[in-house]
């Protein structure tokens, strides 16, 4: 071997500071994603404890991913020009102590909106963490292993993801449905330890603006558009006010896009959305993230409203998409360091589709072994997708870009799994039906199928938008 051979391959393998920024990434990142997850198993049992109504319980869960969609962008700009690693400090600590508020929900009247509150800061915390959270990876290696990296990345975050309701279960039945929260405080402070051990590149940019109006002006928009989608199931669709609201939000929204096509120094560069591949990825992401946060907090609703289990039941019941989903994100790592994203995001994403047509016609049977088969397919589907998809959309782009778009990928992210709760969630509210108790399990399940052929139809747009999209393996950047 000749001496510049040895010194490249020394320079491929990463370093054991490496492995440890990994792991600090890693854990805040499952903090994030398992938060996504965790209160859906608990719900009835909050329900139950705070009082709240069906409309309450499906913003414990988009409180939280709403208020990442619509402040990641801005987290994204802040970690730009203060350093990644310094925000990404900053936002666990915001993260854990509204960890702690949201654990420590009063019962009355104040309970739900002190919890939907303390979700929203939760959310704020982690739109800091989030999308500086993988460009420290990828800085951190070295491109040849970069999906290997990233594999490791995402796929422990998605484990957590779906972990969520069998850790939720076990916590709300064991202990209290407090501790789903309470777990965020240990798992935090283990993830600042880790990072001041590494102590990563910190790059700041301290001349950068941050445009406070841009900020609220996405803010709004955002949160105004998913408002009206979830009221519509309490509202209806042919109300005005749905119509009205719905219509302020669609306006703000694009007038954020007008504002950040015009000024020099945007909070988004949608200038990045002209690489194909790149928005491609993005597409991919939007549509996964709506079908799958939605399947997932109403496949936990299934289990103990319908098949009437307990919540660790419930949670045990998730394995049958869990363990395909882990084996799929191991297998899509090493599988996009062999033949880049398209093979396994193509892939992923059939199996995905044709595995929920096949779970949403098994629901009215109201059997869970019924629906293992596409639970499996699902996981398995979604496995092969996640790890590819997001270190494909950051290798698209030159380093230098690589906080803004990753501001882009997981502003959409968050926002087509926040879109997935509430359109799902208006779909299955709608279609239930006042019916004899004899039968109202089988109208349920009936409304739940509506839902996830949704879901389903979903997956399949982003099917063919990455066959339209992605094509080629991206340049490193670096």
């Amino acid at each position: 071997m000749s001496v510049a051979t040895g010194r490249c391959a020394v320079a491929e393998r990463p370093t054991r500071a490496a492995w440890t920024v990994l792991a600090a990434m890693t854990g805040g990142l499952a903090m994030i994603m398992l938060d996504q997850t965790v209160v859906t198993v608990a719900l009835p049992t909050m329900t139950r404890d705070l009082g709240l109504s069906a409309s309450g319980q499906q913003w414990v869960v988009n409180a939280y991913v709403l208020a990442m969609a619509a402040s990641v962008a801005l987290g994204g700009r802040i970690g730009t020009r203060f350093g990644p690693v310094t925000t990404f400090r900053v936002g666990i600590w915001v993260f854990f102590l509204s960890s702690a508020l949201c654990g420590a929900a009063p019962e009355g009247p104040a309970g739900p909106s002190w919890l939907i509150a303390a979700r929203v800061a939760q959310g704020c915390g982690a739109a800091l963490m989030m999308p500086v959270g993988a460009s420290i990876v990828m800085a951190a290696f070295p491109p040849a292993v970069r999906g290997r990296a990233m594999g490791v990345y995402v796929g422990i975050s998605q484990l957590f993801l779906a972990l969520g309701p069998l850790l939720g279960g076990a916590l709300t039945e064991w202990v209290t449905w407090r501790a789903v929260f309470w777990l965020n405080l240990p798992v935090g402070l283990t993830a600042l330890w880790l990072i001041r051990r590494a102590r990563p590149a910190n790059p700041a940019q301290p001349a950068l603006t941050v445009s406070v109006a841009h900020s609220l002006l996405l803010m709004a928009g955002i949160a105004t558009t998913v408002y009206a989608l979830q009221q519509s199931s309490a509202w209806t669709w042919t109300s005005v006010r749905t119509g009205c609201v719905l219509t302020l939000g669609l306006l703000l929204t694009a007038a954020f896009v007008l504002t950040q096509l015009r000024t020099h120094d945007p909070l988004v560069k949608l200038g990045l959305l002209r690489h194909h591949g790149f928005t491609g990825n993005v597409v991919v992401l939007l549509v996964t993230q709506f079908s799958m946060l939605g399947i997932v907090l109403f496949s936990s609703l299934y289990a103990q409203n319908l098949l009437g289990y307990g919540p660790v039941r419930a949670g045990c019941a998730a394995l049958s998409f869990i363990v395909p989903l882990m084996a799929g994100a191991q297998l899509a790592g090493r599988w996009y360091d062999r033949s880049g994203a398209r093979p396994p995001l193509l892939t992923g994403l059939a199996v995905a589709t044709a595995g929920t047509l096949l779970w949403a016609l098994t629901l009215t049977r109201v059997e869970y072994l019924a629906n293992v088969p596409g639970m499996a397919m699902v996981g398995l589907g979604l496995g092969l997708v996640f790890s590819p998809v997001n270190t494909d959309a950051l290798s698209r782009v030159p380093a230098v870009d690589r906080p803004q778009a990753s501001g882009i990928v997981q502003t959409v992210r968050q926002l087509g799994g926040t879109l997935g709760v509430a359109v799902i969630g208006t779909v299955i509210l709608s279609r239930q039906r006042v019916v004899p108790a004899a039968e109202r399990a089988h109208a349920a399940a009936e409304a739940m199928r509506g839902g996830f052929l949704v879901a389903a139809g979903t997956f399949a747009i982003g099917l063919v938008a990455g066959a339209l999209l992605l094509a080629g393996r991206p340049d490193p950047g670096d």
